[in-house]
């Protein structure tokens, strides 16, 4: 079967399953940005899902948090969502898909709604995409993957907070038109399982890493590098 008339295909029935939730949520978002509160939230959820790009900031987390003792569970769980839910949303799902993005006025020919789209996102500044593949979203896939283990992981009276800043990431990818809030719920749903077999993955491992004669369970067990910096400061 000819592959565009696949991707057409699988494009019209989110459209038809889809089409007034999507429309309905994103033109909540341009009325926001349009509104008088605007200029603000232009700039905190441009600057906001910049962060997610790549899922730098969330890697970059769970390396830091893997410096230390008291948190190494939980950036191991971090970085472990990340590569699951990688796994499943870009090399699985968005390649079998190939949902267009709410821009692509080509490949949306028969959305009744493509203009309106493509006119939100040039008035948000035409913020680009990784990608052409729209279905899930990769930011809201790595933050909700990442950010759950800390939740899990950690306080919940507190670390509910973590939870709130992965729906926004996904908020601000609608909000800069680059995808439908399909593609969002997606994303969050996919990170839930992703942020959950990690956590899992990781506490089992911890459980079975007590064999003091390997090096890697010393190492994950021991090491911490607050400790490494105040040796050296009492040398």
């Amino acid at each position: 079967m000819d592959p565009v008339a696949v991707e057409n295909a699988v494009a019209v029935w989110f459209d038809n399953v889809f089409g007034s939730f999507d429309f309905s949520i994103l033109s909540f978002y341009n009325n926001l940005h349009e509104g008088a509160l605007g200029k603000v939230l232009d700039i905190f959820f441009l600057v906001y899902t910049h962060l997610g790009d790549d899922g730098i900031l969330f890697i970059l987390l769970g390396l830091i948090f893997m410096l230390f003792k008291k948190t190494r569970k939980v950036g191991m769980g971090m970085l472990g969502g990340i590569i699951i839910g990688a796994l499943i949303t870009n090399v699985t799902i968005k390649p079998l898909i190939e949902r267009p993005r709410p821009f692509e006025l080509y490949e949306y020919l028969n959305n009744p709604n493509a203009l309106l789209f493509r006119d939100w996102w040039i008035s948000m500044g035409e913020v680009s995409a990784s990608s052409m593949r729209s279905f899930p979203s990769g930011h809201t896939t790595s933050a909700v993957a990442a950010l759950v283990p800390v939740f899990l992981m950690t306080n919940k009276k507190k670390s509910w907070i973590v939870l709130v800043l992965a729906v926004l990431m996904g908020a601000s990818r609608n909000y800069v038109m680059v995808h439908y809030p399909s593609d969002v719920l997606g994303g969050i749903i996919i990170g839930l399982i992703a942020g959950v077999i990690s956590s899992v993955i990781i506490k089992v491992l911890f459980d079975k890493i007590t064999d003091r004669k390997n090096k890697v369970a010393v190492f994950l067990n021991e090491f911490d590098l607050s400790e490494k910096i105040k040796a050296r400061k009492k040398a």
